[in-house]
């Protein structure tokens, strides 16, 4: 069974969509959804156990801690990580399971945007390719648990690019599937930034990132660069 964590942080426009468009979409595999608050002061938390879901209080914010534990109070051989901005492909713990199954210990969807600009598409074609470069939180992952505990779960220190760290770890020790169906996230920090800039900023730092920046400088460009950032 499959145990779902969402990571939140006033998320009351989108939680209650999400919960009830994972409960039209799934085929019967979900064990339990966890929404992991990081101190939301808006209804998200009321929502969130409205529609029956388990709700936590972290102890500070950021999604790697957040998700590290939300995982720990659940009760699933699979966890799914998703993020609150997420439209589900229909039966997409059937297609989870079946991957589980036949070896995959984890894996993720391609992505595409809920908007239908050429650079939007484009942006989301790259997530076709198998190279853990493309990989990130936006496309969801999922991972059995024993493997996720086995390989230390995200790393609590990092607050940006902690979806493709753990994914490279978790690539190092099991087989990833990749789905060639797509969950769909929203465009709205596109549509806040600017479609072009803020894809500037994000290759700016996956670019610095991968040449050793520390965590702290990468979290400065996000703050400092991007509006209506939630981090």
């Amino acid at each position: 069974m499959i145990s779902i964590i969402i990571p939140v942080l006033n998320e009351e426009k989108n939680v209650g969509r999400l919960i009830s468009q994972i409960k039209e979409s799934s085929v019967g595999y979900i064990n339990e959804i966890v929404v992991a608050d990081g101190g939301s002061t808006d209804r998200t938390i009321d929502i969130a156990r409205e529609m029956g879901a388990i709700t936590l209080l972290c102890s500070k914010k950021g999604r790697g801690v957040q998700m590290n534990e939300g995982a720990s109070i659940t009760k699933g051989e699979i966890l799914y990580f998703l993020h609150a901005d997420t439209i589900l492909p229909d039966g997409f713990d059937r297609l989870i399971v079946q991957a589980y199954n036949n070896g995959n210990k984890s894996g993720c969807f391609r992505l595409r945007f809920d908007d239908t600009h050429w650079a939007l598409r484009l942006y989301s074609w790259f997530t076709r390719f198998e190279t853990t470069l493309v990989r990130f939180g936006d496309q969801s992952l999922y991972v059995e648990k024993t493997l996720f505990d086995n390989v230390g779960g995200f790393n609590k220190d990092l607050i940006v690019m902690e979806d493709q760290e753990l994914v490279k770890r978790i690539r190092a020790k099991s087989s990833f599937k990749l789905f060639k169906e797509y969950v769909v996230t929203s465009s709205r920090k596109y549509q806040d930034n600017g479609i072009f800039w803020l894809q500037i900023i994000f290759v700016l730092i996956f670019l610095m990132y991968h040449a050793g920046a520390r965590q702290e400088t990468l979290v400065h460009l996000y703050k400092s660069l991007i509006k209506n950032l939630k981090i």
